[in-house]
Formats: structure tokens, sequence, C-alpha cells
């Protein structure tokens, strides 16, 4: 008797989860045509095999985001905590944007930044 409220939250769950799940496939309309069933890949069709490599490019926009995120989504809470953390917290956080900004003229270098 300990675990009938577990028993009745896992029920509640499952009902929950899977009760609107059901009726939309229940209630939904259901007219497969090619367009609908076919994979869509960025509004084309598909035209070349999915294992192909990929250009350089595309990492280096990756890595270009990185460091931005990475830069913004550090510099508030240190920002926030600048005066309590003094300046080992600062030479830290030079050490930090140093190595974005290492990362930066990378990217920089490899032509990321020149958009074709």
């Amino acid at each position: 008797m300990t675990y009938l409220p577990v028993l009745i939250f896992l029920i509640i769950g499952v009902v929950i989860g899977v009760v609107p799940l059901a009726l939309g496939w229940l209630i939904s309309p259901k007219k497969p045509d090619p367009a609908k069933l076919s994979a869509f890949e960025c509004g084309f069709p598909a035209f070349a095999d999915a294992r192909i490599p990929f250009d350089v490019r595309y990492y280096l926009v990756a890595i270009l985001f990185i460091i931005f995120d990475l830069e913004t989504a550090f510099l508030f809470p240190w920002a926030v905590v600048l005066r309590h953390i003094g300046w080992a917290g600062f030479a830290d956080m030079g050490i930090f944007i140093g190595l974005l900004l290492v990362g930066f003229i990378y990217e920089w270098k490899k032509g990321a930044l020149e958009w074709e």
C-alpha cells in the first residue's frame, strides 16, 4: 500500500503521455501522397548520398558559433561577480578571452567570415 501513490502517478503519467498521441493518430486525416511520404531535406529532394564529406567551411562556421556563444555565456556571469573575484578572476577571464581570440583569428585566416 505504500507504493499506491507511485503507481497512481505512473498511470496518470502514461495516460497523459499516450492519450494525446492516440487521439492525434485517430483523429488526424490520413491522405498519403508521394510528397508527404518523401524525405524532407531543406525544401528540395535529396540529390546525393548522405555520407558525402562536408566542406571544411561548415566546421569553421560551427567553431565560430561556439566561440561567440561561449564568450557570451561566460561574460555575463563574470561581469556580475567581478567585484567579488578580484584580480585573479580578471586574469582568468583575460586568458579565456585570449583563447577565444586565437580561435577567432584562426577563423578569420581560414576565410570563414567571407560569405559566398
